[in-house]
């Protein structure tokens, strides 16, 4: 049996990974009808880091983008304090759809992280943690809400906990609260190997 070198077997998941994010965002998109607007995370499709929070704010609903708007610049900037490769993330919303249901946002959510495959899931705020525990992801651990605690949730993906972030933005003590938390990345990130 021959011998695949590391980056082109690299290459053929991040291809496989692409194309199956595709299809998810068009699956996505088509149940999209009328006045749901559609809301797709954006960011590397096999990121080490996964960055979740619970529904779409009005700047992510018009540009059809997690992340976008005030979040996306405080992530942004955080995670350049942190020296943490912005390339190595993917954002994403649990409710995918403008007044979606959540059982119908369950497996848009599990088909997510099945293809990213992060290593560290970072989950934003009360609602999100909910969600994640409702997923019965496979061999996965209920997750406890404890703040900035990395926690297991399978074998392969761990969990940081961390406040809203868009309930943080608008004082100071709420900012401190969230970066108290999600600044643990940072350590995370430096103790990783490479793959």
């Amino acid at each position: 049996m021959p011998v695949v070198p590391k980056d082109e077997l690299f290459e053929k998941y991040l291809k496989k990974a692409i194309t199956e994010i595709n299809d998810l965002g068009h699956e996505i998109a088509a149940a999209g009808d009328g006045p749901r607007a559609v809301v797709l995370g954006s960011g590397h499709p096999l990121a080490d880091i996964m960055l979740l929070k619970f529904d779409p704010k009005p700047a992510e609903i018009q540009e059809g983008v997690a992340f976008f708007g005030r979040s996306g610049q405080a992530i942004l900037k955080s995670l350049q304090r942190l020296h943490v490769d912005p390339m190595t993330i993917y954002g994403t919303n649990c409710l995918k759809l403008a007044g979606e249901d959540e059982a119908e946002a369950l497996p848009y959510l599990l088909r997510e992280l099945h293809i990213v495959q992060p290593r560290l899931l970072v989950v934003m705020g009360e609602q999100a943690l909910r969600f994640v525990n409702e997923l019965e992801f496979p061999l996965a651990d209920k997750l406890e809400p404890t703040l900035g605690a990395v926690q297991r949730f399978t074998s392969t993906i761990e969990v940081l906990y961390c406040p809203d972030i868009d309930a943080s933005l608008d004082e100071q003590a709420a900012k401190t609260a969230f970066w108290k938390s999600f600044k643990l990345i940072g350590p995370w990130w430096a103790e990783q190997p490479p793959y």
